[in-house]
């Protein structure tokens, strides 16, 4: 198979395993059954063992796509006040968005819930469904290199939470009837756990590389050992900044190409949008005639209003707290690294691992209004309308979660190798 671009392919070693996190390479050992093996300088994981992961993962994809289809195509839930009923569906959100002329915001929650799961169930079946069968599949190899891409994107299990903070608020305004959707989207969140648990991409990059035959070619003198951070296959290359890797035909790099820039420029942006989103309301419910704006923190004073102090200490979390410190958390890991820190590197990276992961949870809030705006629409009996701060805050989750994607954790080490080497 030749490579997508003119790039040259890296040479292949399959015995070693790059850190994703600090770069340090590490041999491959035998394992016998489950295992895990951990990085010994920065404590990331760098790969599982999974027994059995094609069987189990395969038909856990196919239960989950199953109930992701009668997640919506069934009503979800329907909400009734004065004698009037309205039914909810999970793409109505979507499409009031659209009609209330925020597009983008449509645009978003359609790709975070519908199509990216979506693509990522549909992706996953075809790459292990071919392998199980042994039946031919083009492109494989670039379908599974995309889901991997894909997965932090599809936020199911944070759409769940939304619809519970949505009950919690109409609860005390009317009368909540669960759909056979709902139970079905719960369903869906147990095996979509169950399905990410049960893959090991490791094994599956495997398999996916015995049918290739592999390029045979000595390095040169001057190659350099990279790891690939889409697969974590380790290669050799001679131009790490103009190189594809031999599996997966990601492209290689030494360091992301102006990661300290381009993460900067996400973080100043979302410190902008930050004050809005926070400040300027982000729906406002209208029942006969009266409404007052609903702010973020005005969501979490119902909340505690409501006696559902866990939830709403959660919501504040997720939605006030987690975008503010993965902010200051960027913007002290960029200028450690600017000022080539030394200090605690472990801990730095461990900080970017949290921050990497927790921002997904943020979008709550919007998933909650989606869910509102389709229910409550019986004219002048209740109605909502969305506020500038929805699009703000959105746009702050987005960009935090672009930044750490951007950022290299490898740059935190970057001033300890450097002493090392002098010492050495």
């Amino acid at each position: 198979m030749s490579s997508p671009t003119a790039l040259p392919v890296a040479i292949a070693e399959r015995s070693l395993v790059a850190c994703h996190d600090c770069g340090r390479l590490h041999r491959r050992r035998a394992h016998v059954g489950a295992a895990k093996a951990v990085c010994g300088r920065c404590g990331a994981v760098l790969y599982r063992i999974k027994p059995n992961t094609l069987d189990r993962a395969l038909t856990l994809n196919l239960a989950a796509l199953v109930f992701f289809v009668l997640a919506n195509i069934y009503p979800f839930m329907s909400f009734k006040l004065e004698g009037r009923e309205q039914v909810d569906t999970i793409i109505a959100g979507i499409i009031e968005f659209y009609r209330q002329d925020l597009w983008l915001l449509a645009a978003l929650v359609f790709l975070l819930i519908f199509l990216v799961p979506l693509f990522k169930h549909l992706g996953t079946i075809y790459v292990l469904g071919a392998l199980r069968l042994g039946l031919p599949h083009p492109g494989a190899v670039t379908v599974f290199r995309d889901v991997k891409i894909m997965h932090p994107w599809a936020m199911m299990e944070v759409y769940l939470l939304g619809v519970l903070v949505a009950i919690v608020k109409l609860s005390d305004m009317a009368t909540i009837t669960f759909g056979p959707a709902l139970y079905a989207f719960c369903a869906l969140i147990v095996l979509m756990a169950a399905a990410e648990a049960a893959l090991d991409p490791e094994e599956i990059w495997q398999r996916l590389d015995r049918e290739r035959r592999p390029a045979k070619a000595s390095p040169p003198a001057s190659a350099r050992l990279i790891g690939c951070h889409t697969c974590r296959l380790v290669s050799r290359v001679t131009n790490p900044d103009h190189a594809v890797c031999p599996r997966c035909r990601a492209h290689l790099h030494a360091r992301k190409h102006d990661a300290i820039a381009r993460s900067w420029a996400l973080v100043i942006a979302g410190f902008i949008l930050y004050i809005p989103a926070n400040v300027y309301p982000v729906m406002t419910v209208i029942s006969f005639g009266r409404g007052e704006p609903d702010t973020i923190l005005s969501g979490v004073v119902h909340l505690i209003e409501a006696d559902m102090w866990p939830l709403a200490a959660l919501v504040f979390f997720a939605s006030v707290t987690v975008p503010g410190l993965k902010l200051v958390g960027m913007a002290f890991l960029l200028l450690s690294v600017r000022f080539r820190s030394r200090w605690r590197p472990r801990d730095r990276t461990l900080l970017y691992r949290i921050v990497e992961a927790v921002g997904r949870w943020s979008m709550i809030d919007i998933f909650m209004i989606s869910i509102l705006v389709a229910l409550v629409k019986l004219g002048s009996i209740a109605t909502i309308e969305l506020g500038v701060g929805a699009t703000s805050f959105a746009a702050v989750v987005v960009l935090t979660m672009i930044a750490a994607m951007t950022f290299d954790p490898r740059l935190i080490w970057d001033a300890m190798e450097d002493d090392n080497a002098a010492k050495g």
